[in-house]
């Protein structure tokens, strides 16, 4: 295979697995917080406190607009602030423990709507997809710790 034909199938899962997403991704309606809040909030829960500069760019948004979604979370006490004290011009942020519950519970909801999707494919399409992911995401776990040394 080709590193071109690599790609081309690469991006080709990405895009059906963002549509996929698309399709258990209309939650956050039963949370009570906007799907943008909400996405923020998961990713702060699976990671380590973040800078606003860096969700931002992650998120592809504009930091006025993710530092609006930040105050009103942390107004409902779901994220806490902390200046840097190394360098005040950076703001750290983080889930609370409320915020903490709340990622669970859509990640959860998240979950159910995905393996839903699922239940119409036979055992053994389903036990090639898992060695398939499991190998990718082996593979992809060695590309980021040699990037990341």
């Amino acid at each position: 295979m080709s590193r071109k034909e690599f790609v081309r199938l690469l991006e080709e899962n990405i895009l059906v697995m963002d549509r996929m997403a698309d399709r258990v991704r209309h939650q956050s309606s039963a949370f009570d917080i906007p799907r943008q809040q909400l996405i923020v909030l998961v990713r702060l829960h699976h990671g380590a406190p973040a800078r606003l500069k860096d969700i931002a760019r992650r998120e592809n948004m504009s930091a006025p607009n993710l530092c609006a979604a930040f105050r009103k979370l942390e107004r409902g006490g779901l994220v806490t602030r902390m200046v840097d004290d190394v360098d005040r011009r950076n703001t750290w942020y983080q889930c609370t423990p409320a915020g903490d519950k709340i990622a669970r519970a859509a990640m959860e909801k998240f979950r159910d709507k995905l393996e839903g999707l699922f239940e119409g494919i036979s055992a053994a399409d389903e036990e090639k997809l898992t060695v398939a992911l499991k190998t990718m995401a082996q593979v992809l776990k060695n590309m980021e710790s040699v990037q990341n040394a």
